[in-house]
Order: structure tokens, then C-alpha cells, then sequence
């Protein structure tokens, strides 16, 4: 794969991946959408269905790894990718995270402003006020649809929760999901691998919202603090390092796991 192969891929490949999952996360939470309220249910599938989508699109430029902890394990996996390889995937996977969240605004743009100017959400004193006030304390009312945040903050049990479901996500890559390459998702890889992200989901997706992909989240939250949302509070910045380090070692623990039991 050359170079310009994998950047295209990638950020193709992620911007689906955003676009589906971070849609998904706006049908359920917006106001005026069909689907508001539908449940977890819902977002875990769509999520799942979301990487299925994108992996078959990006897997032959790429190998649709859509990941930096995918990737980071690929690299570290024995005959895995070239390190110098790493920042173009990595590269690829934040730009086109911040590509999908952007066209998830563009898709619900009427949404989010009937949602960020409904009283009953925003409230009926200063929103001015409380906007700056939730710019300063963390998420604002809409941060959930860009990127994720714990249900109780604790940050040791909540990087712990990013590993745990990381090494799950990888270590399903790296034993079922390659090509023949050995170096992305092959086409049986893509069905394991979505289903694997659902089963994440429903079960240790509760206490963080799993983002267990540091360019899923960090993406889409820059996207966040940049958009003219009114009223959209804060992004939550002193959160944001939880869901880009705890699958990076998540990713990095897989690696190790996989070279001494299954290489």
C-alpha cells in the first residue's frame, strides 16, 4: 500500500465510521429527530453497523485499520506495519474523524438548533451565562454526540474501562480479523469486528461510552469546540486525554498479548 492509499483510506474509512456512529448518537439525543429516545440499544448497533460500513469501504486502500490503537497494535504485532507508516494512518484517522462529525452537524443542522435553543433544555434564565459557566465546568447538553464522557468520573476506573474494552477490540483484530497481509481487516474481519465493537458496547460500554479509539473521540471534539453551536457548553477538555491514552494502552497491552500467546 502506498502512502497516499492508506491517508485516503483512512480518513474516508473514519469519516464513515463518524458520520454513522456520531449519526446515530444524534437521532437518539435531538430534539425534532425520529428517532429521539430510541436507547442504547440503538447507538450500540448503530456504532456496530457503522464499522461495518467502513471497514468494507476503506479495507482495500487501507486495510481499514480506523484506529491509532488498531494501528499502534499492528505496528508493535511481530510482521506487523512499518512504523513509518504510523503517522500517515494516524494522520488519516484524525482527519477524517473531524470530516464525519462535521457532516453529522451539516445532516442534523436543524436539529441541533431547535435542540440548543429549546428552553426546556437549555433552560429559561441568562443561557448566555449558563453556557459560559458549562464551557468552563465540562460537556455541554450536546457533547455526547461528538464525543464520550463518564458517568461517574473517576479516572483511574475509567481509563481502566478504555483498556479493558480495547484489548477485547484488538485482541478480536489481531486473532480474526486480518487479511491475508496480516496487516488490516480482511472481509470476515470487518462482520467479527462490528460485532465485537456491539458486544463492547452492551456490555462495558455503560460507565464511559466506549470510545475505545482515541481518533473517534479526539476528532470529533475538537470539531465540537469549533462549531458555531449556540448555546453547546463545553468539551470537556479535562476528560479528553481518558479516551485517547486508556485505548492507546489498551491497543499497546492486545500487541504484547497476542506476540507471546498467539504468534
Amino acid at each position: 500500500m502506498s502512502s497516499s492509499d492508506i491517508f485516503i483510506g483512512e480518513t474516508i474509512g473514519t469519516a464513515i465510521l463518524i458520520l454513522l456512529g456520531g449519526g446515530v448518537c444524534a437521532a437518539v439525543t435531538l430534539k425534532a429527530s425520529k428517532a429521539r429516545n430510541a436507547g442504547w440499544l440503538a447507538i450500540t448497533f448503530g456504532w456496530g453497523f457503522a464499522v461495518l460500513t467502513a471497514v468494507y469501504t476503506s479495507a482495500p486502500l487501507s486495510g481499514a485499520h480506523l484506529n491509532p490503537a488498531v494501528t499502534l497494535a499492528l505496528a508493535l504485532k511481530k510482521n506487523g506495519i512499518d512504523w513509518s507508516d504510523v503517522p500517515i494512518y494516524w494522520g488519516g484517522q484524525l482527519l477524517g474523524a473531524m470530516i464525519g462529525a462535521s457532516l453529522v452537524w451539516v445532516a442534523y443542522y436543524g436539529q441541533f438548533l431547535a435542540h440548543l435553543t429549546d428552553k426546556e433544555i437549555v433552560g429559561t434564565q441568562d443561557v448566555k451565562a449558563k453556557a459560559v459557566e458549562a464551557q468552563e465546568k465540562g460537556a455541554g447538553p450536546v457533547l455526547g454526540i461528538f464525543s464520550t464522557g463518564p458517568e461517574i468520573r473517576v479516572a483511574w476506573q475509567n481509563v481502566a474501562t478504555e483498556v479493558i474494552g480495547t484489548i477485547v477490540l484488538v485482541l478480536a483484530v489481531l486473532t480474526q480479523g486480518l487479511n491475508d497481509s496480516g496487516k488490516g481487516l480482511g472481509v470476515l474481519g470487518a462482520l467479527i469486528t462490528s460485532l465485537v465493537v456491539v458486544s463492547i458496547g452492551l456490555s462495558l460500554g455503560g460507565p464511559t461510552g466506549y470510545a475505545i479509539n482515541p481518533a473517534r473521540d479526539l476528532g470529533p471534539r475538537i470539531v465540537h469546540a469549533l462549531l458555531p453551536l449556540p448555546n453547546k457548553g463545553g468539551s470537556d477538555w479535562s476528560y479528553a486525554w481518558i479516551p485517547v491514552v486508556g485505548p492507546l494502552i489498551g491497543g499497546a497491552i492486545a500487541a504484547g498479548i497476542y506476540n507471546v500467546a498467539f504468534a
